[in-house]
């Protein structure tokens, strides 16, 4: 394992998963950039594909994208959103999004293993790949089920109290 990868998405992760246990408003861009610069330096950093194993190479990197998608939405699906009473929406992981976390993690790790086990030669660049659009799936996700969300009813009274 390469710990200048390693450590760089390991921080990553361990960041975004902490900042998702926090109450938070559901429309953050922020994150995609975190997202997009941890896929792109795992794309510049190549070594997605072993060209001596090319199709159980291609197949795998598949796995971990499609993987990476799927949990990035079923982590989505356990964070709770709701609106304010001034129509913001907001987010906070639960305990079953930290659940989801590990299982996620724990598949990514289930494929690079599988990935040497067959002989297929694995850079750690593929680790911030997973990591950059698991993140980037899951904050669309959230922000999405945020707007979503019906607006808050506001009665004739309460509109002075939400306008100030």
């Amino acid at each position: 394992m390469d710990a200048n990868i390693l450590v760089p998405a390991v921080a990553a992760a361990v960041f975004v998963i902490y900042r998702q246990t926090m109450t938070r408003p559901t429309e953050r861009r922020g994150i995609l950039y975190v997202a997009a610069a941890l896929v792109v330096s795992g794309v510049a950093g190549g070594g997605l594909v072993d060209s001596r194993h090319l199709a159980l190479s291609l197949l795998l990197v598949v796995a971990e994208l499609v993987s990476a998608v799927v949990f990035g939405v079923v982590r989505a699906l356990t964070v709770r959103v709701w609106r304010d009473q001034t129509g913001v929406a907001w987010s906070r992981g639960t305990a079953w999004t930290l659940a989801a976390w590990a299982a996620s993690l724990a598949a990514r790790v289930a494929l690079f293993a599988a990935g040497r086990v067959l002989g297929v030669a694995s850079t750690t660049n593929s680790i911030l790949v997973f990591v950059g659009v698991t993140i980037a799936v899951q904050a669309l996700a959230v922000a999405w089920r945020g707007r979503s969300l019906p607006a808050p009813s506001v009665r004739p009274g309460d509109a002075a109290a939400v306008a100030s």
